[in-house]
């Protein structure tokens, strides 16, 4: 007699419980290494989505009035169940989103710094002391909470991405409703019941699954709403934007980049190729901060372009140990990286090395997509301006470092930027003058730590930086309070 295995459904988290959708509804999840259904998730409506936020909201009383070093204890106490379980979520990460072993631990890792940081930031929630032109009035600062912070992730770094947002929005005494990515629900459900593990108390961090046309864009109208948070595309961040703007929510976006990687003629080359590698390839190359574009002195074009297609002919591609790059993380977002090979092909781009999916091999199952380099581009080829969020990058010469300013700049985006040189004239000036958020000399286009800032110029975000203290102005609110001495009464 045959067993039929029934696949795994993974749920909403409200108030503290799984909460299957109100549909009723199911949404299939693929493995992106082999194509298999891996599980099903959430089909959730707008009235999963209220019901989330109504959990949020009658929560956020009780948590708010917390003080910021008890949340903080709290947070730390989250911390060490992630501790405890950092081998069930990196396997987790492994099997949802195609990473290979050591990325997906060192994925949670990176959670766990962030955990750290912000438990440690209810001790510093600092105010400011302030003067006054009045005798004996004394003025200070304090920060207080926004409300319900709505949390939309992406799944390219999917439990970091929710660490990212939703400590900074807990320790500042915000309540939450995080809405999954739809490639990743499981690590999600999985991080939200460590939360109650840890004594995190019910309502105050809330799960919904689903589609962000339905489940997302309900987070972004409802009213009670007070503070949203975004990663992902352009093109969502500015309706995200428009719709939350009308009601005057706080708003941080962290959207698309197309980020330049210089490589000066006075470059260590084999550094170089080694930094452009990781910019341009590593995680499948699925990163807001990707390394996509990128622009090589003339003089040693050729030798860094030989080096560089080498370096990306021997990466090899897998979800096990000796891996350096697994799948993307849905056969949609393969066929649109494919799409975009395509047609830089017909612009006249030449593909330097890999520009197909595997065949023939158990590979060619699941999502993959062979690093690949391409050049002959212009600076205006749809490859070489739009993201790609995939391991493809487009080679590009210039003559000198303000050519390579002038292209570095021809972007929409202005997310991060990296510079190869061993001059330090040339790499301040660069940094100084380049349009991005984030400038790293003879590193890669990527690696932001918990206490640093990060956003963009331009299509890249709206101003707003997370993480770091920074990210406590997303998520407070700052009053001055006054008073007066009265010296009758002394």
């Amino acid at each position: 007699m045959t067993v039929m295995k029934q696949t795994p459904r993974i749920s909403n988290w409200i108030n503290g419980l799984k909460k299957q959708p109100e549909t009723a509804g199911w949404l299939d999840k693929f493995n992106p290494h082999n194509g298999e259904l891996l599980c099903q998730f959430a089909d959730s409506s707008e009235v999963d989505t209220q019901r989330a936020v109504k959990a949020a909201a009658d929560a956020f009383l009780s948590w708010s009035e917390l003080t910021p070093i008890r949340r903080g204890q709290v947070l730390a106490d989250i911390v060490a169940a992630i501790k405890r379980s950092a081998n069930e979520l990196a396997d987790c990460i492994a099997l949802e989103t195609g990473k290979p072993p050591q990325d997906a631990r060192g994925e949670v890792g990176g959670a766990i710094l962030q955990g750290e940081y912000f438990a440690g930031e209810g001790t510093r929630l600092y105010g400011r002391s302030l003067t006054s032109s009045m005798p004996g009035k004394y003025s200070h600062t304090v920060r207080q909470p926004r409300g319900i912070a709505g949390l939309i992730v992406p799944a390219n770094t999917p439990i970091a991405n929710i660490a990212w947002k939703t400590f900074p929005a807990l320790i500042c005494g915000n309540t939450v409703v995080l809405k999954a990515a739809e490639d990743s629900p499981s690590i999600a459900l999985l991080f939200a019941e460590l939360t109650k593990e840890a004594g995190l108390p019910d309502g105050v961090f809330n799960v919904i699954q689903g589609r962000g046309q339905l489940a997302g864009a309900a987070l972004v109208n409802d009213e009670r709403v007070n503070v949203v948070s975004f990663t992902g595309s352009t093109s969502v961040g500015k309706w995200i934007a428009e719709t939350a703007g009308k009601r005057l929510a706080r708003i941080s976006l962290e959207l698309g980049g197309k980020n330049p990687f210089v490589v000066c003629d006075d470059a260590d080359l084999d550094q170089a190729v080694h930094w452009a590698s990781l910019s341009a390839f590593s995680n499948a190359g699925q990163r807001c901060a990707a390394g996509s574009r990128i622009i090589v002195f003339k003089d040693i074009y050729e030798v860094f372009r030989n080096k560089l297609v080498a370096k990306a002919q021997n990466l090899k591609l897998g979800v096990s140990a000796d891996c350096d790059l697994g799948p993307v993380v849905s056969k949609r977002q393969q066929q649109s990286i494919l799409a975009a090979i395509e047609t830089a092909a017909a612009e006249g781009g030449r593909i330097l090395c890999g520009g197909a999916a595997p065949t023939g091999t158990e590979l060619a199952r699941g999502y993959y997509i062979q690093p690949t380099i391409i050049e002959g581009l212009a600076a205006n080829a749809k490859l070489s301006s739009k993201e790609v969020f995939g391991p493809v990058a487009s080679l590009h010469v210039v003559e000198n470092i303000g050519e390579a300013l002038q292209l570095a700049n021809a972007s929409e985006y202005g997310l991060t930027a990296a510079i190869h040189t061993c001059s330090v004239d040339r790499a301040m000036w660069f940094a100084q003058r380049v349009k991005a958020g984030v400038a790293n000399v003879n590193i890669g286009t990527f690696g932001s730590e918990p206490h640093m800032p990060f956003g963009g110029f331009g299509a890249s975000g709206n101003g707003t930086r997370e993480p770091g203290v920074e990210a406590l102005d997303v998520y407070s609110e700052l009053k001055s309070i006054s008073f007066l001495v009265r010296e009758n009464q002394l």
